[in-house]
């Protein structure tokens, strides 16, 4: 069974992160939401609390099969737990999943030299080092980037994609009724 971590910080994008989970766990992932704040209780970008499953300090060591960066602020970009542990998961080639203004912390992790990424139009400044891609999402070897809230449901199944085959994933896009032609 695979696994992946959504971390939190006050102002994330609510689309992002919970149709990101949903069509995750949908698909089989046990997918942990993680807090960067500190407490549980995380308020998105529209004051929504949502109460994460977990603290970064009680996993960050934890060896999950995905990290997934939700937007909305740039804030993300600044949490230093959040950016060694980026950088670690990068060192080992392990998968890492950004949408909207969350790849600006891949960037400032200094990890996207070469790799096309996308973001929130606008935000691309921030992506130093990368090759700023051309479509709504970007796979470049074990990174997934996304330009923002509208293209979630296409960045959440890439990911699941990515996670547990294309089968599962056009299955749950079959059920969230995401017509065909809108996931070549």
């Amino acid at each position: 069974m695979k696994t992946a971590a959504v971390f939190l910080i006050d102002g994330f994008e609510e689309t992002e992160a919970l149709t990101t989970v949903d069509i995750l766990r949908r698909g089989g992932v046990v997918v942990t939401t993680v807090s960067l704040m500190n407490g549980q209780e995380v308020i998105s970008k529209h004051k929504i609390h949502v109460k994460a499953d977990a603290m970064f300090d009680a996993v960050k060591n934890e060896k999950f099969d995905m990290i997934i960066l939700p937007g909305g602020t740039l804030e993300i970009a600044n949490h230093l737990g959040l950016r060694e542990l980026i950088q670690k998961y990068n060192a080992e080639g392990k998968l890492i999943g950004a949408i909207c203004a969350a790849p600006a912390a891949l960037g400032k992790a200094g990890i996207l030299h070469g790799i096309t990424a996308v973001c929130y139009p606008g935000l691309e400044k921030h992506l130093e080092g990368a090759v700023i891609g051309k479509n709504i999402v970007e796979t470049d070897g074990h990174i997934t980037t996304a330009k923002g809230p509208a293209v979630t449901p296409f960045f959440a199944l890439k990911l699941l994609e990515i996670l547990e085959g294309k089968a599962m994933a056009d299955e749950v896009a079959e059920a969230f009724l995401i017509p065909l032609v809108y996931r070549r």
